[in-house]
């Protein structure tokens, strides 16, 4: 399953670890992705969707 948000399309952004001694190895910044129950097309399914999506409201989230 990929690390991607449903709702933007969210995914994995690359980048570096960077040492004290400027040293740089490269890395993976991961979405913070949960499974929440969500309203999509009037049905309630389980969706992976990123806290920024889950925060701003564009998840209408179901209790």
């Amino acid at each position: 399953m990929a690390a991607q948000c449903e709702i933007c399309g969210k995914r994995p952004a690359s980048g570096n670890n960077v040492s004290h001694a400027n040293n740089k190895t490269k890395r993976r910044f991961l979405p913070n992705l949960q499974r929440i129950r969500a309203r999509v097309d009037g049905r309630v399914r389980r969706v992976r969707a990123c806290t920024r999506c889950i925060r701003s409201g564009k998840v209408a989230k179901v209790a």
